[in-house]
This record gives C-alpha cells, structure tokens and sequence, in this order.
C-alpha cells in the first residue's frame, strides 16, 4: 500500500508539467471565446485527444495512479486553465465512472472505449442522473426501468436534467428506479448505446458560469436497451433489491445506490477542480497586487491586500492537502470513518468561490470586467458547491457520519 505523500515522483511531475504547458498554451488562449459562445469546443477537446489527454488509456492511468494522486493532479492543472473548457474535456469521466463503480469487466471494456470515440472522430458521454424533482433528493426519482423479460430488454421512461454531454454524447449511462417503493435502494445504472430511438436533447440550459460546458436535459421516451445494458447485470441486481426489501422490512441500515456509488468515487476529483480554478484566481490576484500602483506603491504592500492574500494561499492549500487525502484513501481502500470525501469537496468548493470573489476585490473595478479572467472565474467557481451534491448535502452527509444520527 501506498503511504500517504504530498510529494510527486518524477513522472507525475512530468505528467503535471505537461497538462500545465496544455492548459497554459491551449486552453486557457481559447477560454473568453469558448465562454462567450456557450458551445462545447469541439477542437480544444480533438487537440487534447492528439496529445493523448482526451483518452481512456491517459484517464486509467491517472485512475490506477497506487498513489491516488494522478486524478486530482489532472483536475487541478486542466481546471486551472478554464473550468468551461476543462470540464468539457473531463466531463466524459463522470459516465465513465458510473460504469466502473457499477460494471461488470466485459461493460467497462465494451462501453468505456465508445464514450471517448478516436483522434479522428471524437465522442463523449453523459451521466444522467438528476431529475427536475430529483436531485439532491435522488429517492424521489421518477424515471423508470421496467423489464420485458419475453425480449431481454429494459425499457426506461422519464427526463433526466443537468446532464453534461446530454444530448450530445454517443453513450448515456441513465439512473433509474426499478422498484419505488424502495426509494434510492431500488435504484440501477443502464448503457444507451448510440443513436438509440426514444432518447433526445430537451432543454441546453444557458448558464450562469462554466459555459463552454454543454448541460441539458435528457427525454426518455419507451427507450429500449439490451439485457447486456444493466450495469452489473440483472442476476446482481435481483440480489441486491432482494436485500434491499428484507432490510425495509426490518427497518435495517441503508444500502448504497448506484448514485452514490458514482459520487462518491468522483466527490475528491471535483474539490480538485476547485482547487485548480482557485489557485487560477489567486495567481491572477498576486500578480495584479504586485505589479499594481497607488498611491506610490504596489498595492500588495497594504496590509489590507497583503491579508487577503496569504489567508488566499493557505486555504487553496488546505484544500488541496483534504483532496489528496481522499484520493489516497480512496484509491488505498481505507473507509471514509469521517466523510473525508465529503469534507475535501466541501472545504475546496467554497474555498473556490471565496477566492474567486477576493480576486475580484483586489483587481476592484477591473475585476468586474471580462478583460480580466478572474469575472469568468467567480462565474465558474459557483457550480462547485451545487453539483454532484450541494455544500448542504456535504454537510449533512459529514454531520450524519460523525454522529451516527439520521440527521435531517
């Protein structure tokens, strides 16, 4: 087992160095473009598929890092070069997560290759999980999965929301209800293949920040998969409801969904973003005080500046420290007894839009400008505490582990 380091060995450094030359020379140039168009950027995401960044083979090596640092590392540097354009590159892990947590051996290698597409003809995918009345509350789901057992397919129902890549992504992997009444416990994760009738793009949502990032709702109408297309398998999952229902009748303890699964495994990996776009700000506000005059003198010399500052630098850096904690213990096997998980996203995602906001005082009126980059980053610093389980979920889930109470 991999002992718990905050120092890089010589070839993360040089993957680090490299995504930063990427972020750096491509991303961050296309950044106020990309922003302003609200469309995915295509050609960033095929330049990063030529280098080998946009690939499965580059996102398992990072995965299978024995460290656990390779993911956050990546996630920190592309994020620090433009969290629309960043997410657009890294927003296929998510479905590609979902499969992992929740596949068999012969799905993740079927499905996986297919979301990511080939240097020539680039492709992505979604995770759809969130409803209009489902999303911090996924046990009031309303998508369904109903068997047909005379053809060995699974036919799903409803409109998933918040969807990046939905739409638009040659894989969808779709959560759904199979029995109601269990709540989040009867919940399963199912492929739909490419060009599968029934699924279509509903509303593309024009949003406050990380736009470049396409988000959308998903409409399921009569869809029809394979029996091959349940994650996990159906022999599995009759198990796992089986349990699920004798525990109801028990009253017994909770049983994780295929939801949670996927967010748990991702919760580290988005405090990471946040640390990326934070530390983007504060380098942004640094060297702004620095080079800045009033009144005679660079502006950094005000105590008032200088403060704000350092209390920037050590709270990026606190974050960082609580991700590379999570991550190590994640990818080491050792439990979250305190929802280390849940406290790297929580700490580094309102750190983001803390830091992002005093970047903004410090540049003052220049701040407030989109000739200066650190506007789009408070923009985009906001979804960090809203998605993949808002700072009040986080808290709720830390205040439920460390008190052993059904807190609500």
């Amino acid at each position: 087992m991999a002992e718990f380091t905050m120092d890089l060995n010589d070839e993360q450094k040089e993957v680090r160095d490299w995504l930063h030359g990427f972020a750096a020379d491509v991303i961050r140039p296309a950044a106020a473009e990309w922003d302003e168009r609200e469309e995915t950027p295509w050609p960033v995401i095929q330049e990063a598929s030529k280098l080998g960044i946009y690939s499965l083979d580059f996102y398992a090596q990072q995965f299978f890092d024995p460290t656990g640092l390779g993911i956050p590392m990546t996630m920190e540097e592309l994020f620090w070069g433009d969290a629309g354009i960043a997410l657009s590159i890294v927003g296929t892990g998510l479905a590609a997560v979902g499969v992992l947590a929740n596949g068999t051996e012969e799905q993740i290698g079927t499905w996986i290759p297919q979301m990511y597409g080939d240097v020539n003809d680039v492709k992505v995918a979604a995770f759809c999980s969130s409803e209009p009345d489902a999303g911090s509350d996924v046990a009031s789901m309303r998508t369904r999965a109903v068997y047909d057992e005379a053809k060995d397919e699974w036919v799903l129902n409803g409109t998933k929301t918040w969807a990046t890549n939905g739409g638009i992504a040659n894989v969808h992997v779709v959560v759904a209800s199979i029995d109601p009444e269990l709540g989040s416990k009867g919940h399963a994760s199912f492929i739909v293949p490419p060009n599968t009738p029934g699924l279509s793009q509903g509303q593309k949502f024009k949003k406050h920040g990380i736009r470049a990032s396409h988000t959308a709702e998903v409409v399921l109408e009569n869809v029809r998969v394979p029996g091959s297309c349940l994650l996990g398998g159906k022999d599995k999952l009759d198990e796992r409801l089986a349990r699920a229902r004798e525990k109801a009748k028990k009253g017994g303890e909770r049983v994780k969904n295929a939801a949670m699964a996927t967010f748990e495994a991702s919760r580290p990996a988005v405090g990471a973003m946040a640390v990326g776009t934070a530390r983007a700000a504060y380098e942004e506000a640094l060297e702004y005080a620095k080079t800045r005059e009033q009144f005679g003198r660079p502006i950094i010399d005000n105590q008032g500046v200088a403060f704000q500052l350092a209390d920037m630098r050590t709270q990026i850096d606190a974050s960082r420290l609580l991700v590379w904690r999570a991550s190590w213990m994640g990818t080491t096997g050792k439990k979250f007894e305190n929802a280390e998980g849940s406290m790297s996203k929580l700490f580094a995602s309102e750190t983001a839009k803390k830091v992002t906001a005093q970047a903004i005082q410090i540049l003052g009126g220049n701040g407030f400008t989109r000739e200066y980059p650190v506007e789009r980053m408070h923009r985009d610093a906001a979804i960090y505490t809203i998605f993949e389980g808002t700072s009040e979920i986080q808290r709720l889930v830390i205040a439920r582990t460390l008190s052993g109470m059904s807190i609500r």
